[in-house]
């Protein structure tokens, strides 16, 4: 028996009391578990999702929809950004207030070109308080998945209450999983047998995640 076997026999196991009737496996299972913790109301869900952010190391700032074009330039400004990776679908508003050179998300925008480009500025699907995660689906104001993992800032924009959830099942049903998913939880890190932690491996050095009221 190779593993692949081993593998569908235990599928096989697990699934040896589901009625053989044509119902669909999603109706055919009971998902009576719990899909949060706690009772939390809307702001201790925000703030709870701003300290799981941070713990990550992730920037996290707050401000009224208003100030959002201030802050996104003063947050340029303050990483020494010359350009900014632009998705074709993001609020032009965004970036009012700020003259760095614009780029746009081109498909044919080469790996060594993306790298060139100091920042990207997003929006997101979810953001999910219980586990720090962003979710990015690749929407018009999100672009295409690489643009926010070469750049080595992003910072991301989430729009408060309407996008954050209290946790990972709250968060499914809201994306398309035909959809390219990006599940981002900090910045980019890894950590050696030494527990050396080395940042922008695997993307971003740097995640800024702006809460917009």
């Amino acid at each position: 028996m190779n593993s692949r076997d081993r593998i569908l026999g235990r599928v096989r196991r697990a699934l040896a009391d589901v009625p053989p009737d044509g119902t669909p496996y999603e109706e055919a299972v009971p998902r009576d578990y719990l899909t949060e913790h706690g009772d939390r109301g809307v702001e201790q869900t925000v703030d709870l999702l701003a300290e799981n952010l941070a713990d990550y190391r992730a920037r996290v700032h707050r401000c009224a929809s208003a100030d959002l074009p201030a802050l996104i330039a003063r947050l340029l400004a303050g990483r020494g950004a010359e350009s900014v990776l632009v998705p074709p679908g993001l609020d032009a508003g965004w970036l009012a207030r700020t003259d760095v050179r614009q780029v746009a998300d081109r498909a044919e925008s080469t790996p060594a070109e993306l790298d060139r480009v100091d920042s990207v500025v997003t929006g997101c699907a979810v953001a999910v308080a219980e586990t720090g995660t962003i979710v990015l689906d690749g929407s018009p104001d999100q672009g295409r998945r690489r643009i926010t993992l070469v750049p080595d800032h992003h910072i991301c924009v989430v729009r408060v209450p309407d996008q954050v959830v209290s946790s990972v099942p709250r968060a499914m049903p809201r994306l398309d999983p035909l959809r390219p998913l990006t599940w981002i939880s900090g910045p980019s890190a890894t950590s050696d047998i030494e527990l050396d932690r080395v940042e922008g491996v695997h993307g971003p050095r740097v995640l800024e995640v702006v809460l917009v009221d």
